[in-house]
Formats: C-alpha cells, structure tokens, sequence
C-alpha cells in the first residue's frame, strides 16, 4: 500500500537560540592524549574543534540554550505550554530532561513534557511530534530543543570516535501560525537492521563505514522524498541544513545531487558531531544571520538504530 504523502502543516518559527560550553578542545589537544593529527582529523571529517561541558548536564545545555531563544527574541515564556527534548546522553532516566528544563525556565502553568530518543535524528522527530500537536490547538507555543552530551558517552581513548563529537545544545519555539503565511512538512522514518553499526550503552561505539554507506544514501533518499511529498522543487528551498556528522558525507550528497556545496549550510569545523544538538545550533546560528529575511530551508538528518527524517520550515521575517 502506498504511503499517503506528508501533510503540510501552518506552523511559524517564533525563535531559535544555542548554548556551547566554554571549554574548547582542539585537534591537536587530542593528539597530546591519542595517537592522531589535525591533519589527519580535519581532512577525513571537516572537524577543527569541538566544545566540552565539564560539570553542565545536558539539561544545563538545554536549559542555556531555551533561554538564549526566549531572550534573543523576546519570548513570553508563559505561552510555552510543551516542551519537548531530543537526546541521548539524558542525565537520568525520570524525571525526563524536558520535564528538568521546564523546572528551571520556572514554568509553573500546565506543561506538557517529555523526551525522544531518535539519536541524530532526534530534533526532526520532535519537531514533527510538536507541530503535529500544535495544529490540534491543544497547545499555544512548544519549545523543541536538542541537547547532548556526548562527552559523557565517549571512550576517550578510541581515536576513531573521540574526535568526531561534541557537546551542546540548540532550541526553538513554534506556533500554529493562524495567518496561514507559513507551513511545515515532515518525513520521519526508521529501521533496525543495522542496529549494530552505531550503539551507545556504556560509551559509543560505530562501525564507521556502514554508518558512512547508509548515510549518504539515506540523506539524498530523504530531500528528494521531501520536496516529493510537499511539491517543491529544489529551487524553492534557499538553503539545506543537514545534520553535521561529517564534511565528507555532506559533499559525496551535494556531490551526487549536482548541487553547489554553498547550498548547505556546514558548522561542523567549530562543533563535530553533536547529534540531536547539531540541526538545531546550526539553525540558530542561521536565523541570528539571517534576521528579518525570510528563507525557506530543508533540515535533513540520520541517526543511530538506524532513524532518518527531513523537514521544510520558514524561517526568518518578522513573527
């Protein structure tokens, strides 16, 4: 049976902020403690540096970031009445990060949250989940963040995943936008045939290759059936915003599409891999560029199990 296609949904970005902690560590600190090289690093994967929380949690991060895009733009934050988190390096299992976020934003009005576990994947997942509430008006305004501390999962004397993540955090608050000048489309989806390829139980292990071979793949797989199901076409999306896992996975996709790199949006130089965190940073750091101009961008994600999603929102313009 074929699969009805997505359903475009009125939803307007209100705002977006980040948070990265202050401590910095470079490709050549990692050297001094793994057998390495910047050189060596930076050419197979785009990564120059990557941000360490030492005593924040991944709530902290969350929470920084929620209040970067509460201020940055001016947020009642008594609207917010659903918060969701996307993450995998939860501090604890109860009460969930998002329930630990609405407590220190002091939201005290009834609030609906909760965490997903989509691993890189996970801000689309939530935003859908969100946006699909919305619509309902059964809620005002959500707050979706993702947030991770991968340093807290890493095995830090595996040179072949010590380098490649980071931690931080990144936030935005949506509406249903009742004025019908915006919209949002979604395509989320998942398997578990190469549960193995990328695990995180103690620390995280990959099978980097397999994880490579399905991501190029999966990404094109995932713009193409976006702009399908919405009746778009690429020259309708002014920018791509892919998760930042590796330079080179995002150039064999621009590569392989016959699109200019310029197309997509690239952060990792500064971050690495942040998983959940890396759309929505980056996204972020896109809207406080962009300021009153208003763009059409396509997210497009892949993560661990394996999940895999992509999504089309405008951003930008006066809220």
């Amino acid at each position: 049976m074929t699969k009805p296609k997505t359903m475009m949904h009125d939803i307007k970005v209100l705002a977006a902020g980040k948070y990265v902690p202050d401590r910095i560590v470079t490709n050549d600190d990692l050297a001094k403690t793994v057998d390495t090289s910047d050189a060596w690093i930076e050419s197979r994967t785009g990564i120059k540096e990557r941000r360490i929380a030492s005593i924040e949690t991944s709530a902290d991060l969350a929470y920084r970031a929620a209040l970067d895009a509460i201020d940055r733009y001016q947020i009642d934050k008594n609207l917010i009445d659903l918060v969701i988190v996307a993450t995998i390096t939860e501090p604890q299992k109860t009460p969930s990060t998002a329930n630990m976020v609405q407590g220190m934003l002091g939201l005290s009005h009834e609030v609906m949250s909760f965490d997903i576990n989509a691993a890189c994947t996970g801000f689309i997942y939530a935003l859908e989940v969100a946006s699909s509430l919305l619509i309902n008006n059964r809620f005002r305004h959500a707050l979706v963040i993702g947030s991770e501390k991968l340093s807290s999962v890493v095995d830090h004397t595996d040179r072949n995943t010590c380098v490649l993540f980071g931690d931080g955090a990144g936030a935005m608050i949506i509406a249903k936008d009742h004025d019908q000048s915006s919209d949002a489309c979604f395509y989320n989806a998942a398997r578990h045939d190469h549960e193995d390829a990328l695990v995180v139980k103690d620390v995280i292990q990959m099978d980097g290759r397999k994880v490579y071979q399905f991501a190029v793949g999966i990404m094109e797989q995932s713009i193409r059936r976006i702009l399908d199901d919405s009746g778009m076409v690429m020259d309708d999306i002014d920018l791509i915003v892919p998760h930042q896992a590796n330079i080179r996975i995002i150039e064999s996709v621009a590569k392989s599409m016959d699109l200019p790199i310029e197309k997509f949006m690239i952060n990792i130089r500064h971050y690495g891999n942040t998983s959940a965190a890396s759309i929505p940073i980056t996204l972020a750091e896109l809207m406080a560029g962009i300021k009153h101009v208003m763009k059409r961008v396509l997210l497009v994600g892949f993560g661990g199990g394996f999940t895999w999603g992509s999504a089309i929102l405008t951003i930008g313009g006066t809220r």
